[in-house]
């Protein structure tokens, strides 16, 4: 494990901005090292207003002006989670890593945006991104975003850790009701699903318990959208998951959050904690093979409907990769929703988890 790599987590009563100061200190002790070469700094969404006076305290302890991150709805390390209460967390880098302005482009971008600034045109550009929005505590409006020292005017940043070598990928961590089938829709409603009526297609696979309750769980239930050949789109994770927003019972219909092609293939969706922690472990197993070598350190972008709310008070998706990589400095928050690359292209999604790992290049 590389040393010159630490992080550090720490809570408050209120939002005072020497405890970024505080944590970058304590990672700088950490790792052996009196100057960083580079620090991520998150903080909590009760920093909103004091963003700048913490960025400014942190930079002045690491000695550094290459200071990125932003406000969070929540934040992590390897070490603990912070939700609902005032904290800060950060990672420092020592000779050998830096956060560069100016990357290559096959670099990966660690990306972070206010939700009204993640513009699709934008994330596409650049190559492969992973990051996450910068949301308030509501995980809505917009947070604070900082970027090499400075406040972003344009509520977004892009940066690359140099150095090293990355693998980037995306739990989902969603189970497919049923194959796809081809819809027939108008509009934001599927009306049939195959040959039977879209909502009894959605019902017949749901858990009994929860296809009585009389309000749906809208939370849970997603379409996926297949893109191209339906043979094998789910396993190849050419799909795009639509939130379903009502149900028609007297017409037997399904609402959609976006509109659907009459003649596209879909199928329905949910989230359940039991998968998501089968897909976490399989991304975790798909990226050590693409990283070839234990990661040096890695980061971790949680949605709020995925972090511990999601998995009854523990981060399961945090806990999967530190029993894998025992020790390993990690780092991340909680946000509104992740911005991670799919088969598409670069995408904002929703409920997932965005892991990138990392291997110094030498």
């Amino acid at each position: 494990m590389n040393a010159a790599i630490a992080t550090a987590l720490a809570s408050t009563s209120r939002p005072d901005p020497e405890l970024a100061a505080h944590v970058v200190r304590e990672a700088l002790t950490r790792a052996g090292m009196d100057i960083a070469q580079g620090v991520l700094l998150f903080l909590t969404a009760d920093f909103l207003h004091h963003a700048h006076a913490a960025v400014v305290a942190a930079s002045r302890a690491a000695n550094c002006l290459q200071v990125t991150g932003c406000t969070a709805a929540g934040i992590l390390t390897d070490q603990d989670w912070a939700l609902d209460r005032p904290a800060a967390c950060a990672m420092v880098f020592g000779a050998g890593f830096g956060l560069g302005a100016h990357p290559e482009p096959a670099v990966p971008l660690l990306t972070l945006a206010a939700p009204n600034a993640a513009a699709a045109h934008w994330l596409d550009a650049g190559g492969k991104r992973y990051g996450f929005l910068s949301t308030d505590n509501g995980a809505h409006g917009a947070g604070r975003i900082w970027c090499h020292g400075k406040m972003s005017a344009e509520a977004r940043c892009e940066t690359a850790i140099a150095g090293v070598r990355a693998a980037i990928g995306v739990s989902r961590g969603v189970r497919p009701l049923a194959d796809p089938q081809p819809a027939i829709s108008i509009g934001y409603d599927v009306l049939k699903l195959g040959p039977h009526a879209a909502l009894n297609t959605l019902l017949r696979e749901m858990p009994l318990e929860l296809r009585e309750m009389e309000k749906l769980p809208f939370h849970l239930l997603a379409a996926g959208v297949v893109s191209g050949d339906p043979r094998h789109a789910v396993e190849e994770g050419r799909y795009t998951l639509v939130p379903i927003i009502a149900a028609n019972h007297e017409e037997r219909t399904v609402t959609l959050a976006a509109k659907v092609e009459s003649g596209a293939y879909l199928f329905w969706t949910m989230r359940q904690p039991l998968v998501a922690e089968r897909d976490m472990h399989g991304v975790v197993d798909k990226l050590a093979v693409e990283l070839g070598d234990a990661p040096d350190f890695g980061v971790l972008f949680s949605c709020m409907g995925r972090g511990p709310y999601f998995f009854g008070g523990e981060d399961r998706d945090l806990a999967i990769v530190k029993e894998r990589y025992p020790g390993l400095p990690l780092i991340g928050a909680y946000g509104g929703g992740q911005i991670a690359p799919l088969f598409d292209g670069n995408r904002v999604v929703h409920n997932a988890a965005v892991l990138g790992l990392f291997k110094a290049d030498v």
